[in-house]
């Protein structure tokens, strides 16, 4: 029996545990038997020694009791499915795919060409850094933001299912543009929207960079973007935001990683013809390689559900 009024442990617990089976805003009393949630004092006495019946019935067949929002190792008749878990690596091998995003990168290495032949260090360096920096708080506050919405929704199971749909859907549409050898992706940044990025990039100022940061955030989360929903998802289920936000702290910390260092290559003398052919000849691999992640991704949250 856990009081919630003055203990606020209780109280996440509690909030984690009605978060992770899809009831939103629950009152009390409440009372959790395995994956079966009892609200309300009707609840409780209409089926609580049923229930406590069937998961004593369940432990008996499964070698590990499984609670909502944990992960389970069970394999026996009537025992709930695996469900993928949120841990540090999870977050980081995610954000580490999701950093390769080829239109992020694109527009930055326009941005740092522009600059590289009349252009000293410092100014490159600021420019590209303040990009890099508008993208990531960019990044970071859409997430918060998503986070906040669908935990304050009690949907989170429904959103986590959705995430790894979209993931896959994502996925699978990126392999097959790839396989088909397009020139021109359906997950990249609008054509209409390329001449819009251009102006900023011609400017070249700290907030010309700024702004380009945050639309290239916009306008190219399409192409990475069912990495992050899937990650938001899992974390919305066994999270809350508080003490999800070291999660996304870290996620997006990787993910402008290899853009700072692009920025760093280009600011001591990195060469940006040879920067440019190297993207436009890996542009393929890259989209392959995310195409990938995102398809292994969406299948093992999905299937964790079913």
């Amino acid at each position: 029996m856990l009081e919630l009024y003055h203990n606020s442990t209780n109280l996440d617990r509690f909030t984690a545990l009605t978060r992770a089976s899809g009831l939103g805003n629950a009152g009390i009393p409440a009372i959790f038997i395995g994956n079966t949630s009892l609200i309300g004092d009707g609840e409780i006495r209409d089926h609580l020694e049923t229930d406590i019946l069937a998961e004593q019935a369940r432990l008996a067949a499964c070698p590990a009791p499984v609670l909502p929002g944990n992960a389970s190792t069970a394999t026996g008749p009537g025992c709930a499915p695996s469900l993928v878990q949120i841990s540090p690596l999870t977050v980081i091998v995610s954000a580490f795919f999701d950093s390769l995003n080829p239109c992020a990168l694109a527009v930055l290495i326009f941005l740092l060409v522009s600059l590289s032949v009349a252009e000293s260090r410092r100014k490159i360096l600021l420019v590209g850094l303040t990009y890099v920096l508008a993208l990531f708080l960019f990044h970071l506050c859409a997430g918060v933001g998503i986070f906040s919405v669908v935990t304050g929704s009690g949907f989170s199971r429904i959103f986590s299912l959705a995430g790894g749909v979209l993931a896959l859907l994502f996925g699978l549409i990126t392999l097959s543009e790839v396989i088909r050898n397009r020139e021109n992706y359906l997950l990249a940044i609008p054509a209409s929207k390329k001449k819009i990025l251009e102006q900023y990039i011609q400017t070249a100022t700290l907030p010309a960079a700024f702004v380009l940061g945050i639309l290239a955030g916009l306008f190219g989360f399409s192409c990475t973007g069912g990495i992050y929903l899937s990650i938001l998802a899992l974390m919305s289920r066994d999270f809350t935001l508080m003490s999800g936000l070291p999660y996304l702290l870290l996620y997006n910390l990787v993910f402008i990683l290899p853009l700072v260092g692009v920025v760093l290559f280009f600011a001591y003398g990195g060469n940006p013809e040879r920067a440019h052919a190297w993207r436009v000849g890996n542009r393929r691999i890259l989209r392959l390689i995310i195409g990938i992640a995102m398809t292994v991704l969406g299948i093992v949250i999905v299937t964790g559900w079913l």
